[in-house]
């Protein structure tokens, strides 16, 4: 969004007698055609006693004539002005055909109109080698002007110079320095030289401090300045006059305000004219001032706005304690490419190459911070139907107690290292690991690819291709068989230590496998070798001899785990002898119950050493066996890399996770207990994945800000399932739904762009509205259980009661706005956390934006724990939900009331605090005013359809209709009985806000055709001409037409870099103008019964 900013600039002359004045010409008004808007303008000029006159010279540069009557001892030009400063892409042009290659000729009628900007200047020797040493090639015409900006931006050093006039530009190559006048006034001549028409150009510079550091290159401003400055226009036939700013290497940008373009630089000095002889004191002074800024989520908050918000968490926080809630709060943030915003891997897919190497460089990050002495793990994500291999899952795992889990990060390998890892070293391993475990060495056994199974895949190949080029067209299998054939069959993969421990206290087991196979064949595949294990061919063992792993149970009470000496150092001094290996050979159909069935396994692969760490009952066997491969490790000075099965799930352990999902990388950050830990981690790790090149910001095409698209999804609970408030107090639980579900602004106000009945997140009246009725009904019984302490021994009749309520429409427990499935789930340990999901939030672009959102949080559950929220009945919103709630106006106006009675309750939000988030979801388009009416428009939500079933490669796919949107309407100072506010002809049902000629409204229309949508044969809206029409005199007094792709019919193909250029993106589809010309009869507005506030332009087209 825009800043305001107020340039004062003066010029003062002092003379030391009284001095005949002749007319002086003042050039110090902005010229017409800067593409910076003025708002406001003002020149003061002493003497006072003067004549001014405003004119316009042959290049249409405003220009002040001044004549004094008297004498005078001074003269005081004093220039004002307010600016907008929105950004726009100098790039955002076109050029006509012919002169997109250089060299081109211009037009006989262009050549005649811009002669006197191709007059060539005499020049010596040093501007002569100078043209000698450009590149004459023929090339792209705008590459060429940047080459030579860049170039002289490099070439020429600027200095400051208070002498008049300009240096010859053979002077200033000579001296290889000079001001922006010599630099721009070169550039100049060069231009001319190679046959453009180009002129000098005089004008403000401002320059803003940034409000975001650059990660690589210069930041710009250390602080908001402004200057005059000189730079230097060139013709382009089509694009017309574009600045190309010498001094800076840049074209001229929103912070380039023209004042005089003129063929020479005497006729576009600011300030010129004769007077009396005397002597001069001159002085010039500049200033810029913010004057106004929208809110914006580069810079949400200035530090007093955040100095309150932390003193209310603060004081939130003792609310809670003494109330003895015992709130942790975590989440799972996302972050997207800061380099490749348009790689399949940050927008559909969600594995990648690059996105695996920058999640463990956050990863280490977060390691070097947290838990410098902590485990990184590498272990196995998530896996959905049509995947052929499961995610990855990067964690890191570390001691609440402090104490360490690994002491040697030397000795973690990363991800980009070789150490020339093969399989003798991974024998060796684990023949040291056993020794530190006391087991016999003896059953290490080498794992080899499955020959017959490969041998049989390669006589179905075709028959004119060979394994290692086979051209299959899933590339997985392709890249398989190469890399299987290309190691050879008889080669060793890496090698299996058969390892298990009875029982807690008990003594570490290994023993002989007794397979089918002579050797250990591994299951064909991807996957880790510990994975691919042939356990099924290990004899048989009945269900109750069988040596399950069963994960602790998390409500019970944990002892303090021994210090990490002691668990290096379990097994000293033991041996292997007399110890039971058990390697007996089962009998036929005898339980062979004895037998290891997991196992340590050590693969070297791409030249790294990787550990398979197999899974165990408790947390401290896991560590008992992390610390032999520690003290292997060391022994040998071997790196390696740990994977597979994680440490079971134990209060007494930390963890976080780095994780990929489609288009993004997801951060499992490690839950706060208190309002300080939250600060600081998430600010940190906004900061760190920055660092990492990893950014909070995504935009569409058309540069809609649309967060990262993963969402940030909050998780509440308690550091124990003991001690989730959740569990102890369900009401808890039910005042945030119903809470919720009664405000529908914390529903929408923080959502993503996928909102509805079908998105990942619906509420509970989306997804189904009949449940509205049965929450009602549950909300009642578990006030009766909680009133009668039946809940007290059993949580799990709080999951009973909701479980079936909080799901999407197909029933997923997980694809709901509040997401149960980890509270105290039926299914096992895993999911009986006492955890609290909210998924419907968005990824806020700034860390303290996020912070904000979850103070709001902290702020409600402190309330609701003194007094739970229990309406008697749900409001049933039905249609309005999706008509009035979807509009800007309407969620402000219902968050305002959430703020008032969080002000009422004593929480002291200030709801200028969400401003930012109000911008981020709802952006301003434009707006425009006619006859004392000003309209606004903004962008409005609209949920997607999701389309029928479609046929695909393996089975069925869905897509989304998103060529539909909204936008809101707010007109002020509109007369009802008189105005009529019109969009593409059709009136619009303004609604009255309560303010006396304010009115408000939504317009639906289909923004962009699209291959599959609901209904086919209507076509785009777009563009959209909004009329303000007069009704007595039956014609437009204004309009404004706002454009859903680029007017002058430019196809963005990428996504923009960078928050400025999409909002030039942005702001190029908008115009104050275009209203319809001509006679105006309008009928009466029509109002749809079920969505009376909105116009949808696809009934109107009917």
């Amino acid at each position: 969004m825009s800043i305001h900013v107020a340039l004062n600039h003066v010029t003062h002359y002092r003379y030391d007698r009284l001095v005949t004045l002749g007319p002086q010409v003042v050039r110090l008004r902005p010229a017409p055609h800067s593409r910076t808007r003025i708002l406001s303008y003002s020149m003061r000029v002493e003497p006072q006693k003067h004549f001014l006159n405003w004119q316009q010279d042959a290049q249409s540069n405003y220009l002040a004539r001044l004549v004094f009557p008297d004498p005078a001892r001074e003269l005081r030009v004093e220039i004002d002005l307010v600016a907008e400063m929105a950004v726009h892409n100098p790039f955002d042009f076109f050029v006509e055909p012919y002169a997109e290659n250089w060299p081109f000729q211009y037009r006989e009628d262009e050549a005649r109109d811009l002669a006197p900007f191709r007059v060539l200047g005499s020049h010596g020797a040093a501007f002569g080698k100078q043209l000698a040493a450009i590149d004459r090639r023929p090339r792209r015409t705008v590459d060429l002007l940047v080459a030579l900006n860049g170039a002289l931006q490099k070439q020429i050093a600027y200095t400051i110079r208070m002498e008049p006039g300009v240096q010859s530009p053979d002077e200033t190559l000579t001296k290889g320095s000079g001001s922006c006048r010599d630099t721009g006034w070169l550039l100049v001549q060069v231009l001319r030289h190679l046959g453009f028409a180009a002129r000098f150009v005089s004008g403000y510079l401002i320059q803003l401090a940034p409000d975001v550091k650059s990660l690589d290159g210069p930041s710009g401003a250390e602080r908001d300045f402004t200057d005059l400055h000189a730079w230097c226009e060139v013709y382009l036939p089509g694009a017309g006059w574009i600045g190309l700013d010498p001094t800076s290497g840049l074209l001229a940008g929103e912070g380039h305000i023209p004042l005089a373009c003129s063929a020479e630089p005497g006729s576009a000095a600011p300030i010129s004219g004769g007077l009396g002889e005397c002597k001069v004191e001159f002085e010039h002074s500049m200033s810029v001032q913010r004057v106004w800024e929208a809110a914006r989520v580069t810079l949400p908050y200035t530090e007093e706005q955040w100095s309150e918000v932390v003193a209310l968490g603060h004081e939130i926080d003792g609310e809670l304690s003494v109330g003895d809630v015992r709130l942790t709060q975590g989440g799972e943030p996302t972050f997207v490419s800061i380099d490749d915003r348009d790689g399949a891997e940050w927008n559909t897919e969600a594995l990648g190459a690059r996105k695996r190497v920058l999640a463990g460089e956050l990863l280490a990050r977060l390691k070097d911070h947290y838990a410098p002495q902590g485990l990184r793990h590498f272990g196995q994500g998530k896996w959905y139907p049509g995947e052929q291999l499961p995610r990855w899952s990067l964690n890191l795992f570390w001691r609440r107690d402090g104490e360490p889990l690994w002491t040697s990060d030397r000795h973690f390998a990363r991800e980009t290292d070789d150490h020339g890892a093969d399989a003798a070293q991974a024998r060796a391993f684990l023949q040291s690991v056993a020794a530190h475990l006391a087991v016999d060495a003896k059953h290490v056994m080498a794992a080899y690819e499955d020959a017959w199974y490969y041998m049989w895949r390669e006589r179905r190949l075709p028959a004119n291709v060979d394994p290692f080029d086979s051209r299959l067209s899933d590339p997985l299998e392709r890249e398989r068989l190469r890399r299987v054939f290309d190691k050879g069959l008889d080669s060793i993969v890496g090698h299996v230590l058969p390892l298990t421990k009875p029982s807690s206290g008990a003594r570490w087991q290994s023993g002989p496998w007794f397979l089918r196979d002579e050797r250990c064949y591994l299951v064909p595949g991807d996957s880790p070798l510990g994975y691919r294990l042939p356990l099924d061919s290990q004899p048989w063992a009945s269900a109750g001899d069988y040596p399950w792993v069963h994960a602790p149970d998390p409500t019970q009470s944990f002892a303090p785990l021994p210090v990490y000496r002691v668990l290096r150092q379990a097994h000293a001094g033991e041996t292997a002898a007399g110890r039971n290996t058990a390697d007996r050979r089962p009998q036929s159909f005898e339980s062979a119950g004895w037998i290891a069935r997991t196992a340590l396994c050590a693969e070297p692969r791409n030249g790294r050493l990787h550990i398979f760490l197999p899974p165990t009952s408790c947390l401290e066997d896991y560590l008992e066996l992390v610390g032999a491969v520690e003290a292997a490790a060391l022994s040998l000075d071997v790196p390696v890399v740990l994977e597979g099965y994680e440490p079971p799930r134990d209060p007494r352990l930390q963890h976080l996770r780095v994780t990929p999902d489609p288009g993004v990388i997801e951060v499992n950050i490690h839950p706060a207990a208190n309002w300080a830990e939250l600060v600081e981690r998430t600010e940190f790790l906004y900061e760190a994945a920055r660092q990492t090149r990893l950014s909070t910001e995504k935009f569409g095409l058309d540069g809609r800000h649309m967060g990262t698209g993963g969402g940030n999804h909050f998780v509440l609970g308690g550091a124990t399932t003991a001690d989730s408030p959740f569990l102890r107090r369900p009401d808890l639980l039910t005042s945030m739904i119903a809470y919720w579900h009664n405000h529908p602004s914390l529903s929408y106000l923080f959502s993503g762009q996928f909102i509805g009945p079908t998105s990942q997140a619906p509420r509970i009246d989306e997804a189904r509205n009949d449940s509205v009725y049965e929450i009602d009904i549950a909300m009642q019984e578990l006030r009766r259980l909680q009133g009668s302490n039946a809940i007290g021994g059993a949580p799990w009749l709080v999951d009973r009661a909701l479980r079936n309520l909080l799901i999407d429409v197909t029933g997923n427990t997980h694809r709901a706005e509040f997401c149960i499935d980890k509270l105290f789930s039926p299914e096992g340990s895993a999911g009986r956390l006492g955890l609290l999901e909210l998924r419907a939030f968005e990824m806020p672009p700034h860390a303290r934006m996020s912070l904000v959102q979850q103070l709001l949080l902290r702020g409600l559950l402190a309330r609701f724990w003194k007094q739970p929220y229990q309406p008697v009945r749900l409001q049933r919103w039905g249609t309005e939900l999706h008509d009035r709630f979807l509009l800007p106006h309407f969620v402000r106006a219902d968050f305002e009331d959430v703020m008032d009675e969080m002000a009422i309750a004593g929480y002291g939000f200030d709801p200028a605090w969400f401003d930012p988030h109000f911008e981020f979801r709802f952006p301003r388009l434009g707006d425009f005013a006619a006859r004392n009416v000003e309209v606004e428009l903004r962008s409005a939500l609209e949920p997607w359809h999701v389309l029928g079933e479609e046929g695909a490669a393996g089975g069925t796919v869905r897509f989304v209709d998103s060529s539909l949107e909204r936008l809101q309407v707010k007109v002020r100072g509109m007369v009802d009985s008189r105005h009529v506010l019109c969009v593409n002809g059709l009136p619009v049902p303004l609604h009255p806000t309560g303010i006396v000629g304010e009115y408000v409204a939504g317009v639906r229309y289909r923004a962009w055709s699209l291959p599959s949508n609901l209904h086919p044969t209507i076509g785009a809206h777009a563009p959209l001409t909004f009329d303000l029409v007069d009704t007595w005199m039956h014609r437009s007094l204004g309009g404004a037409r706002y454009h859903v792709a680029h007017p002058g019919g430019r196809n963005y193909v990428t996504f923009p870099v960078n928050a400025y250029e999409a909002e030039a993106r942005r702001l190029a589809r908008f115009f104050r103008m275009g209203h319809t010309p001509g006679p105006l009869h309008t009928a009466p507005p029509t109002r749809n019964p079920d969505h009376p506030l909105t116009l949808d332009l696809r009934r109107g087209a009917a």
